[in-house]
């Protein structure tokens, strides 16, 4: 099958989503990683603009309370994960310019990832084969989604796929953790004494400009992806679940129809979904209330990755 051709840059019309928006230049080669081993087809792994490391990821983050913060409105969108007692924030403002966080939370070595093309927000545990990792930007793409590199070995990962695609540690997987992509009222309100990522980043950008404005009410798509579905809008928000090797998306379109709590069964497991219209957000857990990671994406990218995938529509 060939790439579904979706290809337009919108930039211009939409926002001013350019290389010179972003403060950056020059284009990556996969020349900069070694691919001899790789599990995706190598002429799928494209340039996505900035260079290896031209969007920086961030190694030493710094955090404030919430009652510090006054660069956040409450509409704000955030990524927030609680473990081991502690919460915290990633706002989006900031992970636009950056895509990887490297940190820490209750003791344990994390990555808060975010592909702004994809609209995907993925928190995983940063131990691979038993050993702490940190990663940056490869400024590649696969499936028009985030290709990180992790340092120790230089592999490439795709984020929405959750493993290694090419390099020395091809095959392996990470593990998700429980990460909210909600609205920063929603999370405070829930989390009153969360530390939030702060603007001290050691760069220089205006985390109050949205470099990708525009783009997510934009049907156009940036770079080509291999399956394509046109059932819903490209960049419809849906909850994404995978249990035992099943998948099933949740449009917001559909939950948007049900009236309270949803309960559904995937690969003979119960999950109850809970959608909140106000924050435009959605969560997951098992029968015994149990969060379980679930991804939010827009349809285009969940589908480009699970054309497999079933897809929960409301009853007529």
């Amino acid at each position: 099958m060939q790439p579904v051709k979706r290809t337009v840059v919108i930039g211009l019309a939409a926002g001013g989503l350019l290389l010179g928006s972003l403060g950056l230049s020059g284009r990556p080669s996969s020349g900069e990683f070694d691919l001899s081993k790789h599990s995706v087809p190598l002429d799928q792994i494209v340039p996505g603009g900035p260079g290896k490391d031209g969007i920086p990821a961030l190694l030493k983050p710094v955090f404030v309370p919430a009652r510090e913060v006054s660069f956040l409105k409450d509409e704000d969108r955030i990524l927030g994960l609680s473990q081991g007692g502690d919460a915290k924030a990633y706002p989006i403002k900031i992970l636009n310019w950056h895509e990887i966080v490297n940190d820490t939370i209750g003791g344990k070595p994390v990555v808060v990832t975010y592909c702004p093309l994809c609209g995907t927000g993925i928190g995983f545990e940063a131990a691979v084969q038993g050993r702490p990792h940190t990663f940056g930007v490869s400024g590649l793409l696969y499936q028009s989604d985030l290709l990180m590199y992790d340092h120790r070995t230089e592999s490439l990962w795709s984020q929405i796929a959750m493993e290694a695609v090419a390099g020395p540690l091809t095959g392996a997987k990470l593990k998700p953790v429980f990460l909210a992509h909600t609205t920063w009222e929603e999370w405070r309100a829930g989390h009153p004494t969360t530390l939030v990522l702060f603007t001290t980043t050691g760069y220089f950008r205006n985390y109050d400009r949205d470099p990708y404005l525009g783009y997510a009410q934009s049907a156009e798509l940036m770079f080509d992806t291999r399956h394509f579905d046109p059932r819903y809008h490209p960049k419809e928000w849906v909850l994404g679940i995978e249990v035992k090797g099943a998948f099933k998306a949740y449009p917001f379109a559909e939950l948007k129809k049900v009236k309270g709590p949803l309960t559904d069964q995937i690969n003979g497991q119960k999950v109850r979904i809970l959608f909140n219209p106000r924050a435009l957000s959605a969560s997951v857990s098992d029968a015994d209330g149990k969060p379980i990671p679930s991804v939010m994406a827009f349809w285009f990218a969940w589908y480009a990755f699970h054309p497999e995938t079933q897809v929960f529509k409301t009853a007529k």
